[in-house]
């Protein structure tokens, strides 16, 4: 036997599609079939080894065919040296020699073409288990089904010892209709056309195969001659599979093209954030498209967290992860929370306008991002899901309970003269919460119908199985009032369902007074936006009954004997009173402005002795968890209630009053506690108040055509009454490239407009949306969005799909 005319591997790049090329590889497989072959793609020369018989020396890999002399082919097989085949006595084995992925076939089909992953330098094919794609293979000669042998094998990359029985490698035989066998198979490819020495396949991917990167390799060899060497063909980079929301057999599975357009697709959404009677939408950019995002997602499942490779096959499994990965409390997780106000060596989270940066600079760095809080954690949590395919929306919860003791609820405890007690207000209420509800199937709850939404919150605000984390939660438990179901139902039952309980608090060893009892207080106005629109759409009928009627009482009762700790019910009844109370605030004040608070006390009776009422309105600054951080104001009456007389105490607040005591989302804490002498009557009410940002308007100019420039314009005008200084705008949007920063020249005076232009230009078809945010020393948290539509261009729309 010669020298072996080459001992490298032969290197292929194709080109594969539309001028994108895709580096393959040819490797020889040893005669041993038991032994599986892992090669790295970084090293030129791999070693082989053989039989106890056969020399231990370098295996040559695949160099092509030879030039030919007129009689003989020379072929490079798995003994080490060339065979010499006279074309006249040995049949020419059966080589791959090229594979194409049909990328802008496949992804369009399966929904993937706008990630920047499929369109990159270096291209790679995205696709959704459950579905087929289309590859075709080119051969050496033309495929006889009655001499040769084609196999794919699919190898999950990151299992570290692939097998069979864990669905981590899969082999899947190229037969032809009338060979195959009637029993189904999870993996299945079907040939679907046989041109001369080109074959056109479909493959179809197992509909609860595991989620990640799969290596696509391609086995041929003789099916008579069992001496006859094997050839593998090997595509360099390996195929990305999702979660299929599009196929009925995967348990992420969504009816209507519209709401998978909203859950799946859609790159930008609506957030809301504000109080319930002051809600604040707030636009988020979600970009799971862009570049990096995809492979950072993947890369929270394979290296982050604790999470086996079988159960990224299971959406529930992948969700609580994730729940558990992006937050950093137990493990090296995207973001670190802050509710302190403080926000040094890292970002106000007031500033992040959407998922892209943060997940940019997360798989860059592997290190935590500094800072995030619910709406943020909410934000990547959508855009992870999204990604990976499993159908996604943010919720916002007002007057969200966060029940420390699982009691079910929210004791709040005041002094003689109406002041808080801080110290023993343990449970809070949060003027908002925003977490996610996630699309599947629950088939570990069945039988009883708790498939659909299932809430998830990847905040960290308590601890679930030793890790913080929360979810997924199915959201029909949750109204059903099932709090045994897995996972946190409990904790997320009481966000929306708590009831409200004030104590008065006269000292140690002195008996607690019921004040009141409010059973509405908790779970208001839930939000998540609409489907197709930049509106609202209130969900609070998915989580719980209309409040005050029977069925909602009763739920209430079925979760308090499921409870642990449950705390006595108290009923309170102040029909008999003889004096009303009716607590009201002013809606709608931009920052900037005074606003004003109002208690009327009304005698009821007609006839008889006046009342005598002391009343105390209190106004803290608070963060929008609930916490309050500062007394701004406080007002003390004492008035003498005719009968049949109506008075109204006011307390009014100017900015001046209120401008050092803001913090993030500008939210108050206003009560109001009254007490009637003669009766010894107590009134309390407390409620949360916000003022509002002005709005960033946005204007674009020009033809929106993809790849082609536009002028956007933001404006906004200054509310307070003082000058904003180092003002600074931040444009951006998905689809846009990195966010455009623009620094305004000197200050902006009362009452007058601050405006920026810039050049921003489209990559991607469709509906997007502009983000426009403001900050300067004296305001931040303002923002504004302008939605458009990006016409595809003219080259994008000619036909440049695989012609197979």
């Amino acid at each position: 036997m010669g020298n072996c005319p080459s001992t490298s591997r032969r290197k292929f790049s194709p080109n594969q599609e539309c001028n994108k090329q895709v580096t393959t590889e040819i490797v020889l497989k040893p005669v041993n079939q038991d032994e599986k072959i892992n090669f790295s793609d970084c090293e030129d020369e791999k070693k082989i080894p053989f039989g106890e018989s056969e020399d231990k020396k370098s295996i040559p890999m695949i160099d092509g065919v030879e030039d030919p002399e007129p009689a003989t082919t020379t072929i490079t097989n798995g003994s080490g040296g060339d065979v010499i085949l006279n074309s006249e006595d040995k049949e020419v084995p059966l080589i791959v020699e090229l594979v194409n992925l049909c990328l802008s076939l496949n992804t369009v089909e399966h929904h993937t073409s706008d990630f920047y992953a499929v369109h990159s330098e270096n291209p790679r094919l995205a696709i959704r288990r459950g579905s087929p794609f289309k590859i075709s293979v080119d051969l050496n000669r033309p495929y006889e089904t009655s001499k040769d042998i084609l196999c794919l094998v699919f190898t999950l990359k990151d299992a570290k010892s692939p097998s069979y029985s864990q669905n981590t490698e899969v082999l899947v035989p190229v037969v032809l209709d009338d060979d195959k066998d009637k029993v189904p198979a999870p993996w299945q490819v079907r040939v679907l056309e046989t041109q001369a020495k080109t074959l056109t396949l479909e493959v179809t991917p197992a509909s609860n195969c595991v989620v990640g990167e799969w290596i696509l390799e391609v086995d041929s060899r003789s099916k008579d001659d069992k001496y006859a060497p094997d050839f593998r063909y090997k595509v360099k980079d390996p195929l990305l599979i999702l979660f299929n929301p599009w196929c009925e057999d995967d348990t992420v599975y969504l009816e209507d093209e519209d709401r998978r357009e909203e859950y799946v697709l859609a790159d930008t959404g609506l957030v809301w954030r504000g109080s319930h009677n002051c809600l604040r939408p707030c636009v988020w950019s979600y970009a799971q498209y862009e570049e990096n995002i995809l492979e950072c997602c993947l890369y929270l499942l394979t290296d982050v967290g604790h999470l086996r490779v079988v159960d990224r096959a299971d959406p529930i499994k992948v969700v609580r992860h994730i729940s558990a990965v992006l937050n950093c409390r137990d493990d090296n997780g995207v973001l670190v929370g802050n509710w302190s106000g403080k926000y040094k060596g890292g970002k106000n989270p007031t500033c992040w306008a959407g998922s892209q940066m943060i997940l940019q600079k997360y798989f860059k760095s592997k290190k935590p991002i500094k800072y995030g809080q619910c709406w943020v954690f909410s934000g990547v949590f959508t855009t992870v899901c999204r990604a990976l395919g499993i159908p996604c929306r943010p919720v916002t919860n007002f007057s969200s309970a966060h029940d420390t003791h699982n009691s079910l609820t929210i004791d709040r405890f005041f002094d003689c003269h109406g002041k808080p007690l801080e110290k023993m207000n343990i449970d809070s209420v949060w003027n908002f919460h925003v977490w996610n509800e996630v699309w599947m199937q629950r088939p570990d709850l069945e039988p009883g119908g708790y498939g659909g939404w299932q809430a998830a919150d990847c905040t960290p605000q308590e601890e679930s199985d030793g890790m913080y984390r929360c979810g997924p939660a199915s959201v029909e438990a949750i109204k059903r009032g099932e709090v045994k179901k897995a996972f946190d139902t409990t904790f997320l039952f009481a966000e929306v369902n708590a009831d409200k309980v004030y104590w008065r608090y006269h000292g140690p060893n002195q008996p607690l007074k019921l004040i009141k009892k409010s059973t509405e207080e908790i779970g208001q106005c839930i939000s998540t936006k609409a489907i197709g629109k930049f509106e609202r759409e209130d969900i609070t009928q998915n989580y719980k009954h209309i409040e005050r009627t029977k069925e909602e009482r009763e739920v209430m009762l079925r979760a308090l004997r499921q409870c642990k700790d449950v705390f006595s019910r108290y009923y309170l009844n102040d029909d008999l009173e003889d004096v009303q109370f009716e607590f009201t605030l002013l809606d709608d004040i931009v920052i900037g402005e005074p606003f004003t608070v109002k208690l009327k006390a009304i005698n009821k009776k007609e006839e008889g002795d006046e009342f005598t009422l002391n009343v105390c309105l209190h106004v803290h600054s608070a963060f929008y968890t609930g916490e309050a951080k500062k007394l701004i104001k406080k007002d003390e009456f004492e008035i003498k209630l005719g009968p049949g007389v109506e008075q109204e105490m006011t307390m009014t607040l100017k900015y001046e009053e209120y401008e050092k005591s803001l913090v993030d989302q500008c939210a108050f804490i206003i009560s109001a506690m009254a007490h009637v002498e003669e009766s010894g009557f107590d009134y309390c009410a407390q409620d949360d108040f916000r003022v509002r940002m002005p709005d960033i308007a946005i204007q674009v100019d020009g033809e929106i055509v993809q790849n082609q420039p536009i002028t956007v314009t933001a404006t906004l005008t200054n509310p307070l009454p003082k000058a904003l200084k180092g003002g600074e705008f931040v444009i951006e949007g998905p689809g846009f490239g990195k966010p455009t920063k623009l620094k305004m020249k000197g200050n902006i005076p009362p009452g007058e407009d601050a405006k920026v232009k810039c050049k921003l230009t489209p990559a991607t078809p469709g509906c997007k949306a502009i983000i426009a945010k403001f900050k300067s020393k004296e305001l931040e948290d303002v923002d504004g969005y302008h939605t458009i539509f990006v016409k595809s261009s003219p080259e994008n729309q000619k036909d440049n799909n695989c012609h197979l």
